[in-house]
C-alpha cells in the first residue's frame, strides 16, 4: 500500500511541477516577443539567432524561478489531496506524517539534481547567449553602453597589466587592448592593440593593428604589424568583464577564476562568490520550500485551496525577495558572502521546522 501511495504522490509532484513549468514558460515567452518584436524586426536579427535566444531565455529564467514554480505546484496539488480528504484517509490508517513526507523529499532530491546539473552546466551558456542578445539587438545604443560600462583593468601577475574594453562573449574578442610590463615600478614595454581575439583550436591570440614600445635606456624599439598571432600568460576569462565573467563559467572554471583572482586580490571577488554560492544554495532550497508547502497546505482551511495558495505565494516571494536582497548585500557589503547567500535558506529552514510540527499536530 506505501509503495502504491509513494507512487501516487510522487507522480503528482513532478507531473504538477513540469505542468506549471509548461504553463508559465510560453507565458513568458509570448510577453517577451510582444515587447521586443519591434526591436528585432528593425535590427533585422536572423531566426536562427532568434531562436537560439529564446532557447537561453527559457533556461536562463527557469533556474530562477524555479522555487516559486516549485512551490506553487506543490501547494497546488497538496491542497488538493487535503480537500479531497485524501490526506486524512492515509493518515488514519496509521501511517506517521513523516512517513507520508518521504514520496515529496525523494521528488525534491529529482528536482534538487536537476537544478544543480543545471547550474554547472547549461546556466552559464544560457546566461551568456541572453545577455548578449540583449546587448547587441534589444537595447537602445546595448553595444555603445557595453563598452562604456564593461571595461577591464586588471593586474595578471605582480608586474603586468591588461586592459580592454567591450569583451564580446559570442565571438571571443575585445577592443582597445593594451598590456603593461613593469620592472622595479619602472615601464619595461607596453603592447596594444585595436582588437584582440582568442583560437579556441590553436590556444593563441590574435591581435589587429598591433604595436609595442619596448622602453631602453637609449631610446625605445617599435614593433608594429596589422596582424599578429602571439601566446599570453592569461586566460580569455581576464578579457571578461564582471557583467560576464562569474555567470557563464561552470563550475570547475569558476573554482579556478576564483582562486586566481583571490591571489591577485581582486576587489570584485564578492560578485564571484555570490555565483559560486548561489550553484549550491538554490538547489537546497528545494527540500525547504517543498516542506513548507506540504506543512501549509495539507491540511483542511476555511478558505480552500485559494487560502492555501495566498498564503504560498506570500512566501515564495518573501523567500526570492531575501535571496534577492541578501545577494545584494554580499555584493556591496562587507556581509560574508556565504552567509548572505545561505541565511535566506535558513530562515526558511527554521520556518519549515516550525511549520512541520505544526502540521504533525
Amino acid at each position: 500500500m506505501l509503495k502504491i501511495i509513494d507512487k501516487y504522490i510522487l507522480k503528482r509532484y513532478l507531473v504538477t511541477f513540469t505542468f506549471m513549468l509548461l504553463m508559465f514558460i510560453p507565458i513568458g515567452i509570448i510577453i517577451d516577443i510582444s515587447e521586443k518584436v519591434n526591436k528585432m524586426i528593425e535590427n533585422h536579427v536572423p531566426f536562427p539567432m532568434i531562436v537560439q535566444y529564446y532557447i537561453d531565455f527559457i533556461i536562463y529564467f527557469a533556474n530562477i524561478l524555479f522555487p516559486i514554480f516549485l512551490f506553487l505546484s506543490i501547494i497546488w496539488f497538496t491542497s488538493k489531496l487535503a480537500s479531497n480528504t485524501e490526506i486524512i484517509a492515509i493518515l488514519s490508517s496509521g501511517i506517521s506524517f513523516r512517513r507520508f513526507l518521504r514520496p515529496y523529499i525523494i521528488g525534491a532530491t529529482l528536482v534538487s539534481l536537476i537544478a544543480l546539473g543545471m547550474n554547472i552546466y547549461l546556466v552559464p551558456k544560457a546566461s551568456a547567449g541572453f545577455k548578449s542578445f540583449r546587448y547587441t539587438y534589444l537595447i537602445n545604443d546595448g553595444l555603445n553602453d557595453m563598452r562604456d560600462n564593461t571595461d577591464v583593468f586588471r593586474q595578471i601577475s605582480k608586474d603586468e597589466y591588461i586592459f580592454v574594453s567591450n569583451f564580446q562573449d559570442a565571438s571571443k574578442m575585445a577592443f582597445n587592448f593594451s598590456m603593461e610590463k613593469f620592472e622595479n615600478d619602472q615601464l619595461k614595454y607596453k603592447v596594444t592593440a585595436s582588437r584582440i581575439k582568442w583560437n579556441p583550436t590553436k590556444k593563441n591570440y590574435t591581435l589587429f593593428n598591433y604595436s609595442k614600445r619596448k622602453v631602453g635606456a637609449f631610446g625605445d624599439i617599435l614593433e608594429s604589424a596589422e596582424q599578429k598571432d602571439t601566446v599570453f600568460k592569461f586566460d580569455i576569462e581576464d578579457l571578461t568583464p564582471v557583467v560576464y565573467i562569474a555567470e557563464t563559467l561552470s563550475l570547475g572554471d569558476l573554482n579556478h577564476f576564483i582562486d586566481k583572482e583571490r591571489s591577485r586580490g581582486s576587489s570584485n571577488i564578492n560578485v564571484y562568490l555570490v555565483v559560486l554560492y548561489k550553484k549550491y544554495s538554490s538547489p537546497v532550497s528545494a527540500f525547504i520550500l517543498t516542506i513548507i508547502a506540504v506543512a501549509v497546505s495539507s491540511m483542511k482551511r476555511r478558505g480552500g485551496m485559494g487560502m492555501n495558495l495566498a498564503i504560498g505565494i506570500l512566501l515564495a516571494f518573501s523567500f526570492v525577495f531575501l535571496d534577492k536582497v541578501f545577494g545584494v548585500l554580499a555584493e556591496k557589503s562587507t556581509m560574508p558572502p556565504m552567509l548572505a547567500i545561505w541565511l535566506p535558506n535558513i530562515v526558511f529552514g527554521v520556518l519549515a521546522i516550525y511549520l512541520l510540527r505544526n502540521a504533525k499536530r
